[in-house]
């Protein structure tokens, strides 16, 4: 069990997108007797799929559609495959358009290293 600023030092979220991902369905956390929130290793395992899925650029709908389909049990596998593949697809396409894009880049820069002058 982890208290949430471990939670938030272990998933490298803040406590208030912790308190966010909780007050939007995405993530359910338990609570203590005493009302306190307390995480457990399947809520860091949760929190570690949802900064893949953030840093890659799953709008955060289709992240709470994700999580809503998990709680539903085993037989939306098919479905959450599906969302997952998607997402997949518009990576690829994005990691082809910075590839694109660097290539540009160096090529810039070999210019400029081309110039007279130039270190």
């Amino acid at each position: 069990m982890y208290a949430p600023s471990e939670a938030a030092r272990r998933s490298g979220f803040s406590l208030d997108t912790l308190r966010y991902y909780e007050k939007i369905g995405l993530l359910s956390v338990g609570r203590t007797a005493g009302g306190r929130r307390i995480f457990t290793d399947d809520d860091l395992g949760w929190l570690e799929l949802f900064r893949c899925l953030r840093d890659t650029g799953m709008p955060i709908a289709e992240m709470c559609r994700y999580a809503e389909l998990a709680r539903e049990g085993a037989h939306t596998a098919g479905e959450r495959q599906a969302l997952l593949e998607r997402h997949a697809e518009r990576v690829e396409e994005q990691m082809r358009l910075l590839q694109r894009q660097y290539d540009h880049l160096r090529a810039k820069i070999r210019y400029y290293e081309g110039l007279p002058g130039s270190h």
